[in-house]
C-alpha cells in the first residue's frame, strides 16, 4: 500500500517538475525546453486524433466479432494460417503499437492462441502497409521485400517458440489491476 502511494507522489512531482520546466523554457527563451514543449503538443494532437477512432473500433470489434471466430481463425488450433492471419491483420493496423496492444489484448481475451498474439504484436510493428511503402520510397523496393522475407519467418518462428514455451508453463495475461 505505502509503495502504491509513494509511486503515486512520485508520478506527480515529476509531472509538476517537467510542468515547471517547461514554463521556466517559455519564461527564460531555453530553446530545448520550448521545442520539447512543441514536440509534446504535437505528439498529444496526433494520439487524439488516432487514438478515438481506434478504440471505438476495438469497442465495435469486441461487440460483433465472436468468440468462436476468433478461435477457430487465430485460436491454438489455427496453426500457421493463425500466424499469417495476425500478420495480415497487423498490416492494415493503424497507429502502431498505441493500438497493437489493445487489439492484442482483445484477441486474447476472445480465444486467439497466445504465440499468434506476439505475432500480430511484433508484426505491427515491422509489417505495415503505409510504413513499408514509405520505407520502400526512401531506402527502394528491394530493401523493402529483402527485410519483408527474413523478418516474417523470424517472427513467426519465435512467436511459436514463446507461445509453446508460455503455454506448457500454464501462462496466462491477467486482467489490469
Amino acid at each position: 500500500m505505502k509503495s502504491k502511494k509513494l509511486m503515486k507522489y512520485a508520478k506527480a512531482a515529476g509531472f509538476i517538475a517537467y510542468s515547471f520546466f517547461l514554463v521556466f523554457s517559455f519564461l527564460k527563451g531555453f530553446e530545448p525546453g520550448k521545442k520539447m514543449a512543441f514536440d509534446l503538443g504535437y505528439f498529444s494532437l496526433e494520439m487524439a486524433k488516432i487514438l478515438p477512432p481506434a478504440f471505438i473500433l476495438i469497442g465495435l470489434f469486441e461487440v460483433w466479432v465472436k468468440k468462436e471466430t476468433i478461435e477457430k481463425h487465430f485460436g491454438k488450433e489455427s496453426g500457421l494460417k493463425g500466424h499469417v492471419g495476425g500478420i495480415l491483420l497487423a498490416g492494415t493496423t493503424v497507429g502502431g503499437l498505441y493500438v497493437a496492444f489493445p487489439v492484442a489484448y482483445s484477441l486474447y481475451s476472445k480465444g486467439a492462441d497466445i504465440g499468434v498474439i506476439f505475432t500480430y504484436i511484433a508484426a505491427s510493428a515491422i509489417c505495415r502497409v503505409p510504413m513499408t511503402i514509405f520505407e520502400a520510397s526512401f531506402l527502394g523496393i528491394k530493401f523493402s521485400i529483402i527485410r519483408l522475407l527474413v523478418s516474417i519467418p523470424l517472427v513467426i518462428f519465435s512467436s511459436m517458440l514463446l507461445g509453446k514455451y508460455l503455454t506448457s508453463r500454464n501462462y496466462r495475461i491477467r486482467d489490469g489491476e
